[in-house]
């Protein structure tokens, strides 16, 4: 299945923020996350966040803090 333009415009572009706040719905946490465009992004990696509640993505350095 291929994404239509109107789906890319739909999600979040992918690295575009130093900083993101994730919920424990949003587990297991990947960067880029699902809901970003990976079309112009670095490899989808899986981030452990659970024990420490912080993860820095080692492609991007984003840092993903969990909030709950």
């Amino acid at each position: 299945m291929h994404s239509t333009d109107a789906d890319n415009e739909k999600l979040g572009q992918a690295n575009a923020q130093e900083r993101y706040e994730v919920s424990r719905a949003d587990l297991p946490l990947s960067c880029p996350t699902p809901q970003m465009q990976t079309w112009n992004s670095h490899p989808r990696v899986y981030l452990p966040i659970e024990k420490t509640g912080e993860a820095r993505c080692q492609y991007c350095g984003a840092l993903f803090v969990l909030k709950d």
